[in-house]
């Protein structure tokens, strides 16, 4: 019994690091100039993002060779700013853009960066399965183009873009001395 505990166990942290049916991750990734802020413009709910808005996300290199990772938003409910902190490694190469994430101890989530812009600029990203996508882009505004083309790649995968949030990234600019949204 002991056995089976640790073989499912090991699977399950396994899983979580897997590619949904449809999706490859991008080559020639150049974690470099993935660094930095990138501003989330859609997302498919989850608990841990609920009632934010004004998201983003800060990827910079840790001292162990694992990147850093710096989620922050806006809970609208709440009228303050939440944040949370991770870790985050390749799964296999380096040049690959599919990583492992945590936010919680020794549990890890599939990053995987399925298309991404030429300079960087934008870049599409799911977890281990469908129920988790986002669309990251360098500026708080994208074109329509962009937002478009991110709504018919999404669709021929088989994710749900009816059930798409759209992130407001221009609700409020400054939190005041009592923790009150305002805009600057």
């Amino acid at each position: 019994m002991k056995k089976l505990i640790i073989l499912l166990s090991i699977c399950s942290l396994t899983a979580c690091t897997g590619i949904p049916e449809g999706i490859q991750p991008i080559s020639n990734f150049e974690l470099e100039q993935y660094l930095g802020r990138w501003h989330e413009i859609a997302r498919l709910d989850h608990s841990f993002e609920r009632g934010m808005q004004q998201v983003t996300a800060t990827y910079e290199m840790r001292e162990d060779g694992g990147v850093r990772v710096l989620n922050e938003g806006f809970l609208t409910d709440e009228n303050s700013w939440d944040q949370a902190e991770g870790k985050a490694y390749f799964v296999d190469s380096e040049n690959i853009g599919h990583l492992k994430v945590s936010f919680f101890g020794p549990f890890y989530g599939s990053y995987i960066i399925f298309e991404l812009g030429e300079n960087y600029e934008y870049a599409f990203v799911t977890s281990t399965n469908k129920s988790y996508l986002w669309l990251l882009a360098r500026e708080p505004i994208i074109e329509q183009e962009l937002k478009q083309g991110f709504i018919n790649t999404v669709t021929t995968l088989g994710y749900d873009v009816d059930a798409l949030i759209w992130v407001d990234h221009l609700l409020a600019e400054t939190v005041d001395e009592n923790n009150i949204a305002f805009n600057n």
